[in-house]
């Protein structure tokens, strides 16, 4: 039995998406979810595994723009909707679409490929390495204090809805993407991400509410909430899910979050997907109360190794040769010169003798600054060939911030 990739045709989308809803449990999306993701999904970067008429195969990749150390973004393709039916497993369908995909990213001039992972274990083999981790935790707001900066007190809260405050959330979360690196600049269509809120999902929540963080007229911060009323013997035993929280500064990131902590007959503050380095941990009194759990966010593969490399910023001068293994993207084998700074980059061919080895994979994992090449060695996964050679590629590679993906795709 054979199996023909095609691009996809807007024709064929509902019989497309359905065959990724049933690899994904066969539970049917809300009309609302379902309609904005037909409205986001771009057609000349889908295709689909087609056995007959049958579709049995997905993959997509929206167009992204990536914030890297040192403040630049570059395109990079949102690798999504990836699924094989389980009728048709083990028999090459998902090499051939993700090898199919990286020769197509490759084409369109996207240095780099993005995706988080349903199962992280499975993209490592097509060169993805987790670059970027998330904190998920749950403040317990009955015994945990928070201490708040200089300034907080003069941070006024607006409550509004989200719709109303949706045009100042985008500018705000604008301003910030280049701030720290794995975030995405929002194309058009992407802020109704933060909208969406099916009924089906809230699990006895409210739906969504917004708090505005305003200082002199100016708004610089917000929060995206719901709260789920719940009772026991001894009285309230609500909690808060906090969606989104985004501040232009301490004091207003500290007045959000200190309002968060004091939503009247709510016990605790649930949040998923934070920065590591999230200034939360060092405002609360006592962190192990909060019981923060790490989980892998952003996987990054370099499809162009050269313009990748030469893309971002290092934030000590580097000069090294690496040697880099690539069996599934071929154009990327072979050692590649580095020379750079805080200023910039360059990166090319050469055939000098090489300083690290490594794999595509571990160039990804190390490549937006939170992975470091050092614990990578320490796992086997980089080879030093030149004294002292490690060290120097770990500290040019590093972030002063943690990379962190705000929100999925």
């Amino acid at each position: 039995m054979t199996t023909e990739l095609r691009v996809l045709d807007p024709a064929d989308w509902d019989n497309w998406y359905a065959v990724l809803e049933l690899a994904f449990g066969g539970v049917p999306e809300s009309d609302e979810e379902r309609k904005l993701w037909q409205e986001l999904t771009e057609h000349e970067r889908s295709i689909g595994a087609w056995d007959g008429d049958r579709c049995v195969g997905t993959a997509s990749a929206f167009t992204f723009r990536l914030s890297v150390p040192g403040g630049n973004v570059l395109p990079a393709a949102g690798v999504t909707m990836v699924s094989v039916a389980g009728t048709h497993r083990r028999r090459g369908i998902l090499t051939s679409m993700m090898r199919r995909q990286l020769e197509d990213v490759r084409s369109w001039g996207e240095p780099v490929a993005v995706l988080t992972a349903s199962e992280p274990e499975i993209y490592g083999r097509f060169g993805y390495g987790v670059a970027a981790y998330s904190t998920h935790a749950t403040i317990d707001t009955t015994r945990v204090r928070l201490t708040v900066p200089e300034g907080t007190d003069q941070v006024a809260l607006r409550h509004t809805t989200p719709a109303e405050a949706l045009d100042a959330m985008e500018a705000l979360y604008a301003r910030t993407v280049r701030s720290r690196p794995g975030m995405l600049e929002r194309r058009p269509g992407w802020e109704r991400l933060a909208l969406l809120d099916p009924p089906g999902d809230r699990e006895g929540a409210s739906p969504l509410q917004c708090v505005l963080a305003e200082r002199d007229g100016e708004v610089v911060g917000y929060a995206l909430y719901a709260v789920k009323p719940e009772w026991s013997y001894a009285g309230s035993d609500g909690s808060v899910s906090m969606h989104q929280l985004t501040g232009l500064d301490p004091a207003a990131e500290a007045a959000l979050w200190r309002f968060l902590c004091s939503v009247d007959l709510t016990a605790r503050v649930r949040m998923r997907s934070r920065p590591v380095d999230d200034a939360w941990q060092h405002l609360v009194s006592d962190v192990r109360r909060c019981e923060p759990t790490l989980r892998d966010g952003l996987h990054v593969r370099l499809v162009d190794v050269g313009a990748a490399l030469a893309a971002r910023a290092y934030q000590a001068p580097v000069d090294l040769v690496f040697e880099v293994e690539d069996a599934f993207c071929p154009w990327n084998e072979g050692r590649w010169r580095l020379t750079g700074d805080a200023k910039g980059a360059r990166c090319a061919p050469t055939d000098d003798a090489a300083d690290l080895a490594l794999s595509v994979r571990e160039l990804g994992a190390a490549y937006l600054g939170g992975v470091s090449l050092v614990s990578l060695a320490a796992a086997g996964r980089v080879r030093e060939l030149r004294e002292g050679a490690l060290v120097e590629a770990s500290v040019a590679f590093g972030s002063p911030v943690a990379p962190w993906l705000p929100h999925g795709f």
